[in-house]
């Protein structure tokens, strides 16, 4: 592989090939009709949202993002696929999302009206994906005859077509799937009733990660994969027979530097670990300022040399300690935080549920520290890192 020495404190390496592999996974769990949307919001939930949508280009029909910033950067990178957004866009962006062609959520009929207006002085059409809230009670209509209505009067707005209609699943990643039922027959009767004022809408949306695991009839037009894309389980409740997933993500750093210490001497801040006996401990260059989490201080471990390292202490922003008593350990040892050493695997689903929160949130968390090492068959074709980072600022 690529020479990538300057990433020897960090890197996150991003396996799109297990990416690529668990998209086709899911696939065979729903209807061969129904279009794949790939998740990418976040960056890609951390990973890297521009290679993964370019790494998608055969799977997925289109992508779906928080922002339109978001959705913008992909559009400048020559991502040219439907983009759904599924935050709120302000009013001072609409120029942006229909001059991008993106989709915007619709749920009240003073957004619908702004985005009309400034289609109409666009001299162009915005497409519409009307929120559902049939639970989750973020964003969108709760189904009710008045929000019918309004959805039919939004459709007679100039420049404007209602191209899809979407909910979000609170509990499809539970073992009881009542509540996601429950949902699911809401907005299927709330369309109905839609359509059956004339409004026709071309692309029905319901089914997140965990709904194309194990609810594939809530899988319709299209369906949204998000989490399990990269490998990781959307609940603990979920049956990992189901499906083996293939971690996308690997973290890896090496050890700077290796010592001997003597038997009472405490290790880090506040002293929290205390020898008990000699011991040899190697510093790693890594910490919670890099997105690592405090959390794992004297309860996380690592990989060396295809061994359990126990992390000692309380981790620093930039650096921690492990313990390598009795083993043959040098600086410049690659250590891994995430991934596979010999027969030895941390998962970052582990490391989420030691840390005391959950996968989601330490892939989205890992920092802009971290570069991002991107492999395909083997090769490398890509990074990112931010390293020469630029400001516009004026002081």
């Amino acid at each position: 592989m690529k020479d990538i020495e300057k990433y020897f404190r960090v890197y996150a390496e991003v396996n799109l090939d297990a990416i690529i592999k668990n998209i086709e996974m899911m696939r065979e769990k729903i209807k061969p009709e129904t279009g794949i949307v790939g998740v990418i919001k976040t960056d890609g939930y951390g990973h890297g949202a521009v290679p993964i949508a370019k790494a998608l280009e055969n799977e997925c029909v289109g992508y779906a993002v928080a922002t339109a910033w978001e959705g913008h950067n992909l559009r400048r990178h020559g991502i040219d696929k439907p983009l759904y957004i599924l935050g709120v866009v302000p009013e001072n962006l609409c120029d942006l999302v229909i001059n991008e062609e993106m989709l915007p959520p619709i749920f009240t009929y003073k957004m619908a009206k702004a985005f009309s207006d400034h289609a109409v002085k666009l001299n162009k059409t915005v497409k519409f994906n009307i929120a559902v809230d049939t639970g989750m009670s973020r964003i969108g209509y709760i189904p009710s005859e008045e929000a019918i209505n309004e959805v039919v009067e939004i459709s007679k707005l100039p420049n404007v077509e209602i191209e899809s209609a979407f909910t979000h699943f609170a509990k499809a990643d539970y073992v009881d799937k009542s509540f996601a039922e429950k949902q699911f027959k809401e907005y299927n009767d709330f369309i109905a009733k839609v359509e059956a004022k004339g409004v026709k809408i071309p692309i029905h949306q319901c089914a997140n990660s965990a709904a194309m695991m194990e609810m594939p009839e809530t899988s319709l037009t299209i369906s949204r994969a998000g989490i399990s894309m990269y490998g990781l389980y959307p609940s603990e409740e979920m049956d990992k027979d189901n499906m083996k997933l293939i971690p996308a993500m690997s973290i890896y750093s090496h050890v700077v530097y290796v010592k001997n210490i003597e038997k009472g001497r405490g290790v880090s801040y506040g002293q929290t670990f205390v020898a008990d006996k000699p011991m040899t401990i190697a510093t790693i260059p890594v910490g919670y300022g890099d997105g690592y989490p405090r959390n794992l201080s004297n309860k996380g471990y690592v990989l060396i040399n295809g061994k359990k390292c126990n992390i000692l202490g309380r981790i620093c922003m930039d650096q921690f300690m492990v313990d390598v008593t009795g083993m043959d350990v040098k600086e410049g040892d690659k250590v891994t935080l995430a991934g596979k050493d010999g027969s030895e695997e941390i998962l970052i689903d582990d490391l989420a549920t030691l840390a005391g929160t959950f996968n989601y949130e330490f892939v989205c968390d890992l920092g802009k520290r971290v570069p991002r090492v991107f492999v395909k068959d083997g090769k490398i074709v890509g990074t990112k890192d931010y390293f020469e980072d630029d400001y516009e600022v004026e002081i």
